[in-house]
């Protein structure tokens, strides 16, 4: 789900260490973070807006990558990810992926002990 790489890229860009400080930040209750997260509750677009500038990322694709969270139909699915193809060139999976690894990449020169915890887990 889009929604949770737009969440974690907006709080990794305000150094925030929880959601319930992005729930505030949007104004909404503690447990409507969580049920975004779940697909329980869907952002809005104003929301959408808001997290994308907050988190650097250009407003036009969050609204893409929530309008196709909001669709159970694969059909529908598939017309977003078309869009998206169009939007951007590359596709809307390629957005996603490049949107984690700017999120990663920035991270790894940041904090290099998460690399060093990482590979001790792996």
């Amino acid at each position: 789900m889009y929604i949770n790489e737009l969440l974690d890229a907006y709080k990794y860009e305000q150094r925030y260490i929880q959601d319930k400080q992005i729930a505030h930040d949007l104004n909404v209750l503690p447990n409507i973070i969580s049920k975004m997260r779940k697909g329980v509750r869907y952002v809005t677009d104003e929301e959408a807006i808001f997290l994308a500038e907050g988190a650097g990322i250009d407003p036009e694709i969050a609204l893409l990558g929530c309008h196709a969270d909001r669709n159970d139909n694969p059909n529908v699915k598939a017309m977003w990810a078309n869009i998206a193809k169009k939007y951007n060139g590359i596709g809307f999976q390629g957005v996603t992926a490049g949107l984690l690894g700017i999120v990663v990449a920035k991270d790894s020169v940041i904090n290099p002990i998460s690399q060093c915890v990482l590979s001790i887990l792996c």
